[in-house]
């Protein structure tokens, strides 16, 4: 029988996290290490997004992408070759329908996938399928995403949400080196809202909610953390870490899964 692997929201940040020794690329090594070996990974990313349908990398060598500039050359040298997985794109078909699921050819790995996976798995030998956000579906269809992706996880399947519970580029120079009282006080209502299983509270802001606006922003890199919280399954435990804030981004991550592995991340 096939372990249970947690489902994961990883802050990933700036694509500099990959080759810098900080606490957050030290704890997605440690996961490497603890999680037991996946067959397969499905990652849901900030930096592909469609509209009308969900697309997902096929083929059996998707491309690396840097999907960034001004950035180191050591970085655009980084070649992430996991091979794809028709197995688990069909299986996805399964779960969400023909009509839902586009397998794209054009796209590949960008940073928010292979940026967040090469640490935990850096020789790039696990079958691995990006899946895009479909900018059309509302927040309840994201959290719904992921109930219907939930079974993958008795499947030997690693879901992993990559993004960042506040991220507003455009106030980034504004704050940057401080902790704003707007980025902290929502990162912490999301916090909450994650560990309570508190749908409502992750899908629905006031119109006047200023905190959620300025963390949120054109909110792609918050969409990946709703599927995530949708694939909870009973006895799951949840966890905060790498829960830190600079300026007007939060490079929080959530694990739901395991609580000896929350334990090894502490």
């Amino acid at each position: 029988m096939t372990q249970r692997l947690p489902a994961l929201f990883l802050g990933h940040g700036s694509p500099m996290t990959v080759i810098s020794d900080v606490p957050e690329r030290r704890a997605w090594q440690t996961l490497g290490k603890v999680l037991p070996r996946p067959q397969a990974i499905l990652v849901i990313s900030a930096h592909w997004e469609t509209e009308g349908a969900i697309h997902v990398t096929a083929g059996d060598a998707p491309r690396t992408i840097h999907d960034f500039g001004g950035f180191p050359d050591e970085l655009f040298a980084i070649q992430y070759p996991a091979p794809g997985s028709s197995g688990l794109i069909d299986r996805i078909v399964e779960l969400l329908g023909t009509d839902r699921v586009v397998r794209d050819e054009s796209w590949g790995f960008d940073h928010g996938a292979w940026g967040v996976v090469r640490p935990m798995y850096p020789d790039a030998d696990i079958p691995m399928v990006e899946m895009s956000l479909d900018r059309a579906m509302t927040p309840e269809q994201f959290i719904e995403l992921g109930r219907k992706l939930a079974p993958l996880r008795n499947e030997g399947v690693l879901l992993i949400g990559s993004g960042n519970v506040v991220h507003n580029l455009r106030l980034w120079r504004q704050f940057a080196g401080t902790q704003p009282e707007w980025a902290t006080s929502f990162r912490d209502r999301i916090n909450a809202a994650v560990r309570d299983a508190d749908h409502l509270a992750l899908t629905h802001f006031a119109a006047d909610d200023q905190a959620a606006a300025a963390a949120i922003n054109s909110a792609e890199h918050y969409l990946p953390l709703l599927p995530i919280v949708g694939a909870q399954l009973p006895g799951d435990d949840v966890g905060v870490f790498s829960d830190t804030v600079d300026g007007a981004l939060s490079m929080t991550c959530y694990l739901l899964g395991d609580s000896e592995v929350l334990n090894a991340l502490a």
